[in-house]
């Protein structure tokens, strides 16, 4: 018999299909109503009446009901308190589009021309954008990825299991040389020697070589010595520990503490260690070439220091005080140029770090205040006169009135703190793989990789434009042509740290693109 359901005939071979399924299935044993359950019947589907869905003025006027009671005045109340909160909303929601759109249309307007003649009497700042501004701001999309904590926690994991495990061997091969040196003539024991506190540090220096070097050293508490080991690794599992500077007792040699030995409280994150070149023959060549070595405490471990300093008391002198009272002219100055620096950092510090090096004739490293002052007005950076003046006073350590421009562009502009600085070197030491501090373009451009750009993700531009900007933008701070230092790429990420404020966002930019 032809069955037919909506006007769709059932063939006897459809018929017959189920009901050959269900005699196969009562063989293998399955009874006829364990196959109803799997099988159920579909019901009949009633035919969908689209007229029945339309709106209508009647259903709209039946929906409310009649005879309702007047609002209370306390229900009134609350309407009147969500109706202002809802008005406030939406006019902050109006004036936060209204600031984005404005922001979007000052970055996109064409550039002014400047005028070369500084306006006298005036502290005016020519705050426009140039397209290179524009593209190394680019480089900020990446502080918008989505934060994977998951992966990030994994991979900061491995890297401090790495570092301990660096640190360990270290201090083992610092405890073996020390006790097989002064066994044979002292009673000092591995006990005394335990008692020290483990810094890790980098040199402060232009040169890729120097700066890239893997330094960790320890203070003494029992003689107030210290000493200052490099860490080499060959590949993946050779290594190799010297003495950098060799274990003695060591004084300051610039600043306001010059001459004085070195104490438990000048070891912090941050802090400076000050060495004659000439006192460590065994230096590199490279380091040699200048009178002061200068290390940078980049991390310390405070367990140790904080449970040494409540064993030691340390009275604060006149030059504690002095010290605080250098820091705050330095940061007046810091704050009034980060201002002027905020989205315009990239281009200005990196010309200005090419800019004194061209100023610096002789190759000293140091220039006077009229060199300095001639760069900053080069750069439309406006300094005060008292301002420049007390901030020189401050940082000048040098017969003739001359100054490391390096060191004074470090203290007047401010630098990324060490968290920071360390993805930099972290990223330049990936790059430069033959250890040679520095990098062709080449090698920037094969490494270098936008896929994760939320620009590239959302289609608004491609791999290569972004990859283009990046490198147009970094070559500006390049002396060579075909290759960036270490100098040239630290320069780069500073200029753009000044207009990140999250420590996270700045490590997010550093690590995508690089893979760090």
């Amino acid at each position: 018999m032809d069955l037919e359901v909506k006007g769709i005939a059932a063939s006897p071979t459809s018929q017959a299909q189920p009901f050959s399924g269900r005699k196969k299935l009562l063989q293998q044993g399955q009874t006829s109503k364990s196959w109803a359950i799997q099988n159920p019947r579909l019901p009949v589907v009633p035919p969908l009446d689209l007229q029945s869905l339309i709106d209508s003025d009647e259903e709209e006027q039946d929906i409310t009901p009649e005879n309702l009671p007047a609002p209370t005045s306390k229900y009134k109340l609350k309407y009147q308190q969500y109706e202002t909160e809802m008005k406030e909303g939406y006019k902050q929601y109006s004036q936060r589009n209204a600031e984005k759109t404005k922001s979007k249309i000052m970055q996109q307007s064409p550039r002014n021309k400047i005028d070369d003649k500084c306006v006298q009497g005036e502290e005016a700042l020519i705050d426009t954008l140039t397209t290179l501004d524009r593209k190394a701001l680019l480089q900020q999309g990446y502080a918008e990825i989505p934060y994977n904590a998951q992966r990030s926690t994994r991979r900061s994991d491995a890297e401090i299991v790495a570092a301990e495990r660096k640190k360990q061997t270290v201090a083992e091969q610092v405890i073996t040389d020390h006790l097989s040196r002064i066994r044979t003539h002292s009673t000092l024991t591995e006990n005394m020697l335990s008692h020290k506190v483990q810094f890790d540090g980098r040199i402060i220096s232009r040169n890729g070589r120097d700066a890239c070097r893997e330094l960790i050293g320890f203070f003494f508490i029992h003689d107030q010595s210290l000493t200052i080991y490099e860490y080499r690794q060959f590949g993946k599992n050779r290594t190799n520990v010297l003495p950098f500077i060799q274990k003695n007792i060591y004084s300051h040699q610039c600043g306001r503490r010059k001459g004085k030995q070195y104490q438990l409280g000048d070891f912090y994150v941050g802090g400076n260690l000050t060495f004659l070149s000439s006192d460590h023959p065994r230096l590199p060549e490279s380091i040699k070439e200048n009178k002061l070595l200068i290390l940078r405490i980049t991390n310390i471990d405070q367990i140790a220091l904080y449970s040494l300093k409540t064993d030691s008391v340390e009275h604060e002198d006149d030059i504690t005080s002095q010290e605080a009272n250098d820091r705050l002219v330095l940061e007046a100055v810091q704050d009034v140029l980060k201002e002027q620096l905020l989205k315009r950092g990239v281009r200005i510090l990196t010309g200005l770090g090419k800019y004194l090096k061209q100023l610096d004739k002789e190759g000293t490293g140091l220039l006077d205040k009229a060199a300095v002052k001639q760069a900053l007005q080069e750069f439309h950076l406006q300094v005060s006169e008292d301002a420049l003046e007390s901030a020189w006073q401050v940082l000048e350590g040098h017969a003739g009135g001359k100054a490391d421009y390096g060191e004074f562009t470090r203290a007047v502009i401010g630098e990324m703190n060490e968290y920071r600085k360390s993805f930099v070197r972290k990223a330049f030491m990936k790059l430069d793989f033959n250890k040679t501090g520095c990098v062709p373009l080449t090698d920037i451009r094969k490494c270098y990789c936008a896929k994760k750009h939320p620009q590239v993700i959302s289609g608004h531009s491609t791999e290569e434009e972004i990859k283009l900007s990046f490198l147009e933008t970094l070559k500006g701070a390049c002396s060579k042509s075909d290759e960036v230092s270490y100098g040239e790429f630290e320069d780069y990420y500073e200029g753009l740290s000044i207009g990140i404020v999250n420590d996270e966002d700045f490590v997010n930019i550093v690590r995508t693109p690089w893979g760090i």
